[in-house]
């Protein structure tokens, strides 16, 4: 059995989610988003997260780490508060003693919905299908539930 953590960093509002993955079998085990006060500090943001991210990985105690691959944005203050937020939530995991495998945001669609172009909403109807009854806190906690099922499906298990 491995259970995976999926991320979604984000400065704004990160998602995450896990899930069990047993043989070809999937299961929700948790989800939910952090989001972070706007007018805090840049420095308090990134602590905020990483706590955050610290207490979902002791409560949850995953095997290993989804991540979906940095993209580069055409505003490159918002690539950089990607990559801050990125590292917040890297270095909650390596504190755990967690690897994060990165996966394109291409791969993750393909892996979840068959097709490399699905949108949102194609996600999200398929998380409801690979992920019954699972109550999902919001789009930020659905990405990251997706990863983690990419992930399960992309990365050998141990």
């Amino acid at each position: 059995m491995t259970v995976i953590l999926g991320l979604d960093p984000s400065l704004s509002c990160t998602g995450w989610g896990v899930i069990r993955a047993e043989g070809a079998r999937l299961t929700h085990v948790a989800n939910g988003q952090v989001p972070t006060e706007t007018k805090a500090p840049i420095a308090q943001r990134l602590a905020a997260l990483q706590m955050a991210l610290a207490d979902v990985i002791e409560t949850h105690r995953p095997t290993r780490a989804a991540a979906e691959e940095v993209f580069v944005n055409k505003n490159p203050q918002s690539t950089l508060k990607l990559a801050q937020a990125r590292g917040a939530v890297l270095a909650a995991c390596g504190a755990a003693g967690l690897g994060v495998n990165e996966h394109a945001a291409r791969l993750v669609k393909k892996a979840v919905v068959g097709t490399g172009g699905a949108d949102k909403q194609q996600v999200q109807a398929m998380l409801k299908i690979l992920l019954p009854g699972a109550k999902i806190a919001g789009a930020d906690a659905a990405d990251a539930l997706a990863v983690a099922i990419a992930d399960a499906h992309l990365v050998p298990r141990a």
